[in-house]
């Protein structure tokens, strides 16, 4: 065997290995460290998937990158199946604590808002949301980092008729 066709065996090997293994028991796979992130105070929460943030003295509006809440507070429109229990779950999670934000390649959206991974402690914030139903995944490159680990989180959750799926 070729030492180039050895080294394609492992990747194709390690590929499969991480494809096979459960996403939801992987506690790593969003562990990677980047460079542009900051410790904030939460001192609001919006809705499920935006908060406001105290960040180098100023508040702003940050909003949860790969994932998309049912709404509860958008003008002009109702509010939607689970909307309220997603927005609920993220004012126990996470206002009032101190959290990392972990900004995307895009650091703003088309109304400003900051775009950021969320971590508490070691718990990813994004992701819990679609593990526990209460989010679709909302792909928007260039920030994708996490698409294809958050899209079979939200796959799973679906089969097991977690939060929304179950309910709407």
């Amino acid at each position: 065997m070729k030492h180039g066709s050895r080294g394609s065996l492992v990747l194709l090997l390690l590929a499969a290995a991480l494809l096979l293994r459960p996403w939801e028991s992987w506690d790593g796979w969003w562990a990677d460290d980047p460079p542009a992130s900051a410790t904030v105070l939460v001192t609001r929460v919006v809705d499920g998937d935006t908060v406001e943030v105290r960040l180098e003295g100023a508040e702003e509006d940050v909003r949860y990158i790969g994932v998309d809440t049912p709404e509860t507070v958008k003008p002009d429109e109702p509010v939607q199946c689970f909307g309220p229990q997603a927005s609920a779950f993220n004012h126990r999670l996470v206002e009032g604590r101190r959290v990392r934000l972990v900004f995307g390649e895009e650091r703003r959206d088309v109304y400003g808002r900051l775009l950021a991974y969320v971590y508490l402690g070691k718990r990813f914030v994004n992701a819990e949301l679609l593990r526990r139903g209460l989010a679709r995944t909302l792909t928007i490159p260039p920030n994708d980092r996490f698409a294809e680990g958050f899209k079979r989180l939200e796959i799973a959750a679906a089969r097991a008729g977690r939060g929304l799926w179950g309910s709407c």
